[in-house]
């Protein structure tokens, strides 16, 4: 049988994540997953790649507010619904419509970090599209994620991987929205579609890994080299270039609905979309 054992979002990228019960689905991912972005004065974007202590920041949602605390210090509370000054910020090859949250804000970011930072919040009026070669005829829409909404891991890839490692790793290392049971190590590799009710989940690209899997995520530390040394002996795709771990999916119907964690699921076999040396 196959079901879900968690459901994260990570409302600010590259800060902690929140681990839920139920969550809701939308055009962009899972509710409030990745609404939020750190970024350089310049508005390049942040994350644990260059600015390992953002995993130091626990992130919470209340009814309305966006609440960030760290180790030591003031919390930061903002609405969820903020607008500010209109501002676009550059996230990889994209040029992202935002809203600037504020000196507050910034100066709070900068005093944890140790370098200039600020923090914007997506503008909902603009859409961002994931690439088209991987999503097909699909508008499969992101907020502040790296290029797709959705992030799956199946606990027997991580059981195969802990396996090989001296030193066994959590599932959070690896920041997933998705965690399913009952599938064989990198079975998610194969599948098409998952289906939970009226929710269709189609698999549309590997994801491939990078430094942030050395990275404590309640520390903020690297770790070393470990999983991607691994990975890459075992994992390593010549197409594209990197180590791959989970699938990233695109919401094909089920618009506004309930995944929970303990929901069964169905998925459909399609042809591994990876290929390993």
């Amino acid at each position: 049988m196959l079901q879900i054992t968690g459901l994260n979002i990570y409302p600010v990228k590259s800060c902690r994540g929140i681990a839920l019960t139920q969550a809701r689905t939308t055009e962009t991912g899972l509710a409030h997953d990745r609404e939020w972005l750190v970024v350089t004065p310049e508005y390049r974007f942040l994350t644990q790649r260059e600015q390992p202590l953002l995993a130091q920041i626990e992130t919470a949602i209340t009814d309305d507010r966006l609440v960030l605390r760290k180790p030591q210090g003031a919390e930061l509370s903002l609405p969820l619904d903020m607008t500010g000054p209109e501002v676009e910020v550059t996230i990889w090859r994209s040029k992202v419509a935002a809203f600037d949250a504020g000196e507050p804000a910034a100066n709070w970011l900068t005093e944890h970090l140790g370098k200039p930072s600020r923090l914007v919040r997506f503008d909902k009026r603009h859409k961002r599209a994931s690439d088209s070669k991987w999503a097909g005829d699909v508008e499969a829409l992101n907020q502040f994620s790296d290029a797709f909404p959705y992030l799956l891991i199946s606990e027997g890839s991580l059981e195969e991987l802990n396996r090989r490692l001296d030193q066994p790793l959590p599932m959070n290392r690896f920041r997933p929205n998705i965690v399913v049971n009952g599938l064989p190590p990198f079975g998610e590799d194969s599948v098409d579609e998952f289906v939970a009710g009226e929710v269709r989940l189609k698999v549309a690209k590997p994801c491939d890994r990078c430094v942030i899997t050395t990275t404590d995520q309640f520390t903020g530390e690297r770790t070393g080299e470990e999983p991607l040394r691994t990975l890459k002996e075992f994992r390593f795709d010549r197409n594209l270039r990197g180590v791959l771990f989970g699938q990233n999916l695109i919401l094909t119907s089920g618009l506004g609905k309930e995944l929970k964690v303990g929901q069964q699921l169905e998925f459909t076999v399609g042809t591994s979309k990876t290929s390993i040396a």
